[in-house]
């Protein structure tokens, strides 16, 4: 697919990717969903890049759902002239089974511009950008498992008075409630997050992804038996694999391993 509606470029070990409609704030659209899922793909596939970043071009990050492209053809029944969109689950098991993903919100993070980036390893945020979990306001309901990953990063309360009143969310306070994991200067936001995601890439992509699954099956599970036999059965992996081999190497050699 050649990318319309995102950008894609290589930064040393990690993939930028930016939502490239900013004279509509970056609205959501099935091709641009479709765009995203390839890129991703295609990082995932590329044992040069060890982690993404995700961010928006112009003023905002992602201001929704393109209300015309999406909502309005629905209502009148128009045949979709974009891609398919994926089925949610695809996308939330993409982003939970892929390299590490960073989110870099530059500006307004409204509706599926908020959701589709839950479910991410870490949100960064400009000090200017705004959020909210808006599709009550809509007539609608959360999606993208937002009802699992909102209330696991700001708790019950938090998570039921964001989605049922749908209000607008600033930067300060959206790092104090634990919506977003860091709030810099605008200017400096695309560099720390490279940053960032450098700090992940430097080490080795099974043990990452396999880290991201533990994550994802264990962060609610109650059975504490279940959590550690997972966690043993992983460990298993990870003692046989060549980069085990390569970081207890590196140790002794007194040198920095070589995973990529």
């Amino acid at each position: 697919m050649d990318f319309e509606q995102i950008k894609s470029e290589t930064r040393g070990e990690v993939v930028l990717l930016t939502l490239n409609r900013p004279e509509r704030l970056n609205a959501w659209t099935a091709r641009m969903s479709a765009e995203l899922c390839e890129a991703i793909e295609a990082a995932n596939d590329d044992p040069a890049v060890g982690a993404v970043v995700v961010t928006g071009e112009g003023r905002g990050f992602c201001a929704g759902a393109d209300i015309q492209a999406t909502f309005q053809s629905q209502l009148e029944g128009a045949r979709p002239t974009e891609p398919e969109p994926r089925r949610t689950v695809d996308w939330v098991t993409l982003v939970r089974s892929s390299k590490p993903l960073i989110a870099a919100i530059n500006g307004p993070a409204v509706g599926v511009g908020l959701t589709m980036i839950l479910s991410f390893d870490y949100l960064m945020a400009s000090d200017s950008a705004r959020l909210s979990c808006r599709f009550i306001k809509m007539g609608l309901v959360p999606e993208l498992a937002s009802s699992h990953f909102l209330p696991q990063r700001v708790g019950f309360g938090r998570a039921s008075e964001l989605m049922l009143s749908g209000r607008m969310v600033g930067a300060e306070e959206a790092e104090k409630l634990g919506l977003v994991d860091e709030v810099v200067p605008g200017d400096r936001l695309v560099d720390a997050a490279l940053d960032r995601a450098r700090s992940f890439s430097a080490h080795p992509d099974l043990q990452l992804r396999m880290i991201k699954e533990l994550i994802t099956q264990n962060a609610d599970e109650t059975d504490l038996a279940l959590v550690q036999r997972r966690e043993i059965e992983k460990l298993g992996i990870a003692y046989k694999s060549p980069e085990h081999k390569e970081a207890v190497q590196a140790f002794l050699e007194k040198r920095e391993p070589r995973f990529r």
